[in-house]
């Protein structure tokens, strides 16, 4: 199982790039929240499924909970949400762009919070990898920037930068969440855990959405309802992602894996270029191969 985490985050972010790509048709049709409470509503039958494969292919029971599991578990599914929330907050200001590049810090954080939280140390040579790679993220996301290296010098100053580098921050935590949750169980064979985690938190974010949606958006889960068919692949898609992403997190320490992660960006200027047809730009260009060093070098040295 020593490289199995780095097929199953290239299908994790391959999936994410996907679920992007289609939430784009719910939208007018739900609000933001209605959105993101189909991701999770219309992807725990696949969770669950992923969860009962697992159980029959292993022959084991689910790993009995404990006050540490469900500490974790709240902490990361609590964390994702407010995470999701600040950069829809990102997408209303002037400077969204610069928001949402510098939310790519995630990894760079999350190896932050590993070494302090869970005393799970990065070497320097993987930082380094994960500082390249960030960089060549900021390159990529600064597309629509109006100058996109002026974007990436100073960009930092700006008040968008530090809602997307706080959204960063709590995407860190989620992964460092799940990942010591899943850990904590105390089962040998991690997938298991990770399904079990990923079941949990997924029920978690559904009951805390769905009393925000009756409480403050009425009438938005029976719009939720009606637009079951794009909502269905949405939801797949996500849970097959979050499957990957879990899996991968209980195997390997959560700052690699989100490193690896960032081949999403990747994923997503290929989609850009082989089926919209846009025209990469030179920053794209030069980001897709600084992002691609960053993770080639993260892989090398961790062996």
């Amino acid at each position: 199982m020593e490289w199995a985490w780095i097929p199953i985050t290239i299908w994790a972010a391959f999936c994410q790039t996907i679920r992007t790509g289609l939430q784009k048709q719910l939208k007018g049709r739900l609000s933001t929240n209605g959105a993101s409470f189909t991701r999770f509503a219309y992807g725990l039958p696949l969770a669950v499924a992923y969860l009962g494969i697992t159980l029959w292919a292993t022959g084991k029971t689910i790993p009995a909970g404990n006050s540490e599991f469900y500490l974790w578990t709240t902490a990361g599914a609590v964390a994702q949400i407010l995470a999701t929330n600040l950069l829809i907050l990102a997408l209303s200001m002037r400077n969204f762009v610069v928001a949402t590049a510098y939310s790519k810090t995630e990894a760079l954080q999350a190896a932050a919070f590993g070494m302090v939280i869970l005393a799970e140390p990065v070497s320097l040579s993987g930082v380094a990898a994960i500082v390249i790679g960030t960089l060549g993220v900021l390159l990529i996301s600064l597309k629509g920037s109006e100058n996109p290296m002026r974007a990436f010098l100073l960009g930092w100053t700006e008040r968008s930068a530090l809602v997307g580098i706080g959204s960063g921050a709590l995407f860190a935590i989620s992964a460092i969440g799940f990942r010591a949750a899943s850990l904590s169980l105390g089962e040998d064979f991690l997938p298991l855990a990770a399904a079990t985690t990923l079941v949990h938190a997924i029920l978690l974010q559904i009951a805390l959405m769905m009393a925000y949606l009756v409480l403050r958006e009425p009438g938005e889960l029976r719009r939720v309802a009606a637009a079951w068919r794009p909502g269905l692949i949405v939801g797949m898609a996500s849970a097959a992602g979050s499957a990957g992403w879990f899996t991968a997190m209980a195997l390997q320490v959560a700052a690699y894996v989100r490193m690896l992660g960032m081949t999403e960006m990747a994923f997503t200027f290929l989609m850009s270029y082989l089926v919209f047809r846009e025209r990469p730009t030179r920053s794209e260009i030069i980001g897709v191969i600084v992002l691609l060093a960053g993770i080639l070098l993260g892989l090398a040295v961790r062996k």
